[in-house]
């Protein structure tokens, strides 16, 4: 199955105000105008945007995953 597109978002002004000073929780950069970021779960409550190229999708649950975070469940659960 495909990542559905429209879960990608571009950062936008009204989403780059919206975010604000805060920084993507999985990699620390901050967002920057004309991004692409998708809302992932992760070592957080609940789902964040973060940088598409930090996000893995899962086919199984439809979603994106921070992708250390993906990789450290796939790993121990395997």
């Amino acid at each position: 199955m495909k990542p559905p597109s429209k879960s990608k978002t571009l950062i936008d002004l009204e989403k780059l105000n919206t975010l604000g000073s805060e920084a993507c929780p999985a990699c620390g950069r901050k967002f920057e105008f004309g991004e692409a970021v998708v809302s992932a779960c992760g070592n957080w409550e609940g789902q964040k945007y973060i940088h598409e190229d930090e996000a893995t999708f899962d086919k199984g649950t439809n979603s994106y995953h921070d992708r250390r975070h993906y990789e450290a469940m796939k790993k121990s659960s395997g």
